[in-house]
């Protein structure tokens, strides 16, 4: 299996031993993340993949046996690529592979794993640094610092959009060849959208801003913000991500105030650190709502936070009504 990368894929890192190591770590996730898209092909003909453990992560989150899976076959392919340090939202501690090796991967190895058993799209989402002093603070730094994040999705194809800081790709597993081929050389986010993503289900636990928005946005061309949109919410971030680079939109995962939400909910380090390099690198934005998520300090492997993310001109809207609020 091979990853087809364009020329223009990772131009702008200029050491060679780090650029070949890129690659090649990429190359060695493809490959797990080809396992795993064979073993959510299969659905029901492999059973037990959406029963719970009985175990939970870190989070409080209740594990499915595919999660835990998925976590295995990344960290076995990891092994062999050069890679130091592996850190998952599945597991409590980083695992040291091999700490002379150049770089650091963060994952989260089945993103949306609630929809297995409904043929919803879920994926793996990834950040990739260059090691630092030690295990710990090669993850515990911004965003920003990341040198490769994307995420895979596993749907009616099997893609890999991905960003190395020089714009966003998409790749497509070819059943045929079974290498990931370059589908799209240069995505680019709409910078508005009428389209919005977010568990409205929760509308009495927001916060003041996001309601307000969202109760502007249902108003329709009547009401302040002036057009008609549209509400989408699969519940899977791959699959929320996918369709927002696609035809633009705005994702929301607010803080609220149920037990356990009032950080946020989505980890910064597995989830919304690596989707926002993706969401930037194709002309989008990405906050917790006021703040660029790729400038948030990560002081926890395992931190939560709020994630806003989409067409720019859309954040920037939902932005103001923070500020807003902030200034009554």
């Amino acid at each position: 299996m091979a990853i087809r990368f364009s020329s223009d894929f990772a131009k702008n890192i200029t050491d060679k031993a780090i650029h070949a190591a890129v690659l090649d770590t990429v190359t060695a996730l493809a490959g797990a993340c080809k396992q795993i898209s064979h073993i959510c092909a299969r659905g029901p003909l492999e059973q037990g993949l959406g029963v719970e453990t009985g175990a939970a992560n870190t989070d409080g989150d209740a594990q499915k046996a595919l999660d835990v899976r998925s976590d295995e076959i990344i960290t076995k392919v990891l092994e062999t690529a050069p890679v130091a340090y592996y850190a998952s939202e599945e597991q409590d501690d980083i695992v040291i592979l091999d700490a002379d090796k150049p770089l650091a991967v963060a994952s989260d190895p089945l993103d949306g794993s609630s929809n297995i058993d409904t043929n919803v799209s879920i994926g793996t989402i990834f950040s990739i640094f260059e090691t630092n002093d030690n295990a710990a603070s090669s993850f515990l730094r911004p965003g920003s610092e990341q040198i490769c994040g994307g995420f895979f999705v596993y749907g009616p194809q099997t893609t890999l959009v991905i960003t190395a800081g020089a714009g966003t790709q998409t790749y497509v597993l070819d059943p045929d060849s079974g290498d990931f081929e370059l589908a799209i050389a240069d995505m680019k986010i709409t910078p508005m959208s009428t389209e919005y993503a977010i568990n409205a289900s929760n509308h009495h636990h927001w916060d003041a801003p996001i309601r307000a928005y969202i109760e502007d946005c249902l108003l329709g061309a009547t009401g302040p913000l002036g057009t008609k949109y549209n509400m989408r919410w699969v519940g899977s971030l791959v699959a929320d991500a996918n369709r927002i680079l696609s035809r633009g939109g705005l994702f929301m995962y607010p803080s609220d105030d149920r037990d356990g939400y009032s950080h946020g909910r989505l980890r910064l380090l597995y989830e919304a650190n690596p989707v926002a390099f993706v969401i930037e690198q194709a002309g989008g934005a990405a906050t917790d709502g006021t703040r660029r998520i790729l400038d948030v300090p990560l002081g926890t492997l395992h931190q939560r936070v709020p994630l806003v993310f989409g067409s720019k001109r859309a954040v920037q809207t939902l932005g103001n009504y923070h500020k807003k609020q902030d200034q009554l």
